[in-house]
């Protein structure tokens, strides 16, 4: 028989540097808490350079750090951790198997990616106290083909790399604007080799219709107005959930966890598709769902007494010195969420903390984005001009957030099930 327990989750961990040492009594304070938790979550969003070593296979937004940036997570109080991510695979499949290696070697429950597609879309069991914890933890891109885990095939060996949930864009745009586009590749005589040269590697080859066209890698459909719409691959779907139904049928606690960069042009608002996706989780048997991906704060919703995080932003953010394009405030900006269960698994409560990554002397200040190492409880101003905002976007959702960081909700959330 379980008994109560508690689950906190942060933003994403970009971790370059061991924080073992940094004695900040505001940083203490969140520890604090981590460690207090019965299970501690977070995305390490980095690769792990180790015995097998690797090569960037990016040009910009590359990142790697050493081995000791886990002991640091460790003595954070962090025990699970998603590995599903656009920086996973930034050294390639040497990458892989190193932060394989280094994270089972430290006893974190973890899941992501793997030596193959099989192995990167199983789920990560791990025995807390009296309970059992399964993760299960993807990534939707958009990214290139071969950072995706693959198994093996008839003269092709596995692929380490990441687990994917397959998406595809399609824009669908009126009449006046598929003409012009179609119009440009009759006037460039392009074949259907060209464009196949250039398409996206994630984008589906398509069968051109009166209504679709393939314009080099990117799905064009003519509609009645303009709309960006992301489809979930059915096969890849059904993978995902098949995984989720079977961890929860093992009686385990299920955390669904998603990364992805399809972000709307406001990317603090909730793509309709990742609402769509996670309550499909939820319908599968996760208990939670957590999403990261766009680096701000993203809407909280429950959905048959299940916690949904859409967005947790960062809770580490390291940065080289002289990279600007980061300033945005809300960016160094997050709550740590500590969720309280009872016995069979049904959420009791949702308690928030703001906090702030470099503290907010430095908010108003621009090239120091290197300095700010570790976050700390945002000010009672800050913090509730923060939950407020939160709140604000929830609401939407049938959620709300008191001024001292209560996640607030109908009794009977069933309604959102029938929706």
């Amino acid at each position: 028989m379980s008994s109560p327990f508690t689950l906190a989750l942060t933003g994403q961990s970009l971790i370059h540097h061991d924080l073992r040492q940094v004695g900040e009594s505001g940083f203490a304070a969140i520890r604090d808490l981590i460690r207090s938790a019965d299970v501690s979550f977070t995305n390490l969003e980095t690769t792990i350079y180790g015995r097998h070593g690797g090569w960037p296979l990016k040009g910009f937004y590359f990142g790697c750090s050493q081995p000791v940036v886990l002991d640091s997570l460790r003595d954070l109080g962090f025990d699970a951790l998603a590995l599903s991510n656009n920086h996973a695979f930034d050294l390639g499949p040497s990458g892989v198997l190193s932060t394989l290696e280094e994270v089972q070697a430290r006893g974190f429950l973890h899941a992501g990616i793997g030596a193959d597609a099989k192995d990167a879309r199983r789920a990560g069991f791990q025995q807390f106290d009296k309970r059992m914890v399964a993760l299960v933890a993807m990534d939707a891109g958009p990214g290139p083909s071969i950072m995706y885990a693959d198994n093996a095939a008839t003269g092709r060996p596995a692929r380490p790399g990441v687990n994917r949930l397959a998406v595809s864009r399609v824009f669908e745009v009126n009449d006046e604007k598929f003409g012009h586009l179609r119009a440009i590749q009759d006037a460039f005589a392009s074949s259907d080799r060209e464009r196949a040269s250039y398409a996206q590697p994630n984008d589906p080859v398509c069968l051109e219709t009166p209504n679709d066209i393939d314009f080099y890698g990117t799905v064009f459909r003519r509609a009645g107005s303009d709309r960006r719409r992301l489809v979930v691959d059915e096969a890849s779907l059904d993978g995902q959930l098949a995984t989720i139904r079977q961890a929860a049928a093992t009686g385990a606690f299920v955390i669904a966890y998603l990364h992805h960069h399809h972000w709307e042009p406001r990317w603090n608002e909730v793509p309709e598709w990742v609402r769509s996706f996670a309550r499909s989780c939820i319908d599968a048997g996760a208990n939670a769902f957590a999403s990261h991906g766009a680096p701000v704060l993203q809407a909280i919703e429950i959905y048959r007494r299940a916690p949904v995080f859409y967005g947790l932003g960062n809770f580490l953010f390291h940065l080289p010195e002289g990279e600007n394009e980061w300033s945005s405030p809300e960016i160094w900006q997050s709550v740590v969420a500590t969720c309280s269960f009872d016995a069979n698994d049904e959420l009791q409560s949702i308690e928030l903390l703001p906090i702030v990554i470099g503290g907010e002397q430095m908010l108003c200040s621009s090239g120091n984005y290197h300095e700010r190492i570790v976050p700390v409880p945002a000010s009672p101003h800050l913090s509730q001009a923060m939950l407020e905002d939160l709140s604000r976007r929830s609401k939407r959702y049938g959620t709300c957030i008191a001024h001292d960081g209560r996640v607030i909700w109908p009794e009977d959330d069933q309604r959102s099930a029938g929706e």
